[in-house]
């Protein structure tokens, strides 16, 4: 790229508090049944049509495609359906029919690429989302204002915590409130000035990248995929305990599961920083990768998906696309097209 690209993204930031209140726990338990409630209105309502989608540029298929109910008088009747159980204030009812669209959304994207299966989807997970209508922010005090019922609210500082300096001047999205504690978004505008780019390739144990001006990187995966074989070794010795149901061999897995989350989490992360560190005002091209229709396609051998499911190429992409600008492509012919004149390299 001759001719710098000013690019203006919204950088976001979550840091959770500890609270406990009884009065949010009993919102929340509300807010999971409605959001229950909604969901199974939406998905009763869902029309299914034939459609052809083009899963490459060869290939035509025939599929099955929800069109969810957006009409202003099914959300009408939804809002005024979910009113009569509503004790609290009446933006909560807008907060649980915004989440459960949005949940319907998320499963109609992966649904129609082939990712998901067609099922209703189970609210498992306590939360809720509030809206910026039920909160009022004292940046100058640190302190948030949550309204529950009418006259009634629930008051949380955030003063003098360790993330205080670096959210200085940045604003509070919608907070996502749990049982023990609460999660605060900070978002802000930043202006990245784009000079280079850099296109990587995925690989098992690498991922390579290529620039006209930098020429080749390539940055090794081995001590991520070293570290899930540690682990799923481990996780094996115990397997036999687990399969008997015993409460010692349940928590023995969960211990080393939680284990080798946080330990490849933190990698991805630190591989994630060392690559935008190196590549300042860079833009880089990611592979828009399906890793599970890798894993499913019946062709590909066990020890190949397995080798495959030990590598976390969308997560190390996520941690860059937070501290840079990411750009996704279709992998489709990528390592055979020569990217200056187009030419695609069949054998």
């Amino acid at each position: 790229m001759q001719n710098s690209l000013l690019v203006i993204r919204e950088d976001v930031r979550a840091y959770s508090i500890r609270f406990e209140d009884e009065r949010i726990k009993g919102l929340i338990t509300w807010y999971k049944a409605m959001l229950q409630k909604a969901i199974n209105e939406i998905w009763n309502n869902i029309k299914w049509r034939f459609d052809y989608k083009n899963f490459r540029k060869d290939k035509h298929v025939k599929v099955k495609v929800p069109d969810l109910p957006k009409s202003k008088e099914f959300k009408k009747k939804l809002r005024d359906k979910l009113m009569k159980y509503n004790p609290y204030a009446s933006h909560w009812v807008d907060a649980v029919i915004r989440t459960a669209y949005s949940v319907i959304e998320s499963w109609r994207k992966r649904y129609v690429k082939g990712r998901a299966k067609k099922r209703k989807h189970i609210v498992k997970r306590r939360f809720a989302r509030c809206k910026s209508t039920l909160m009022k922010v004292d940046y100058k005090h640190r302190s948030i204002r949550i309204t529950l019922k009418p006259r009634e609210y629930v008051e949380i500082s955030y003063e003098g915590l360790w993330f205080c300096k670096r959210v200085k001047g940045w604003r509070i999205g919608e907070v996502v409130l749990k049982d023990d504690r609460i999660i605060i978004p900070f978002k802000k505008e930043r202006e990245y000035a784009i000079n280079t780019e850099i296109a990587w390739d995925c690989n098992e144990l690498t991922i390579d990248g290529f620039s006209p001006q930098l020429g080749f990187v390539h940055v090794s995966l081995k001590p991520l995929v070293t570290k899930r074989i540690i682990y799923q070794r481990k996780r094996a010795s115990i397997q036999s305990l687990s399969k008997k149901k015993t409460k010692r061999g349940k928590k023995l897995w969960e211990k080393y599961r939680q284990r080798e989350k946080n330990n490849c989490k933190d990698i991805e992360r630190k591989l994630a920083i060392e690559v935008v560190r190196m590549f300042p005002n860079t833009l880089h091209v990611f592979e828009d990768l399906n890793k599970e229709g890798m894993i499913r396609r019946k062709n590909n051998s066990k020890n190949l998906r397995k080798r495959i499911a030990r590598v976390s190429w969308i997560n190390i992409m996520k941690e860059v696309e937070r501290r840079g600008v990411v750009k996704k492509v279709d992998p489709y012919l990528t390592s055979k097209t020569f990217s200056r004149c187009g030419f695609i390299v069949k054998d």
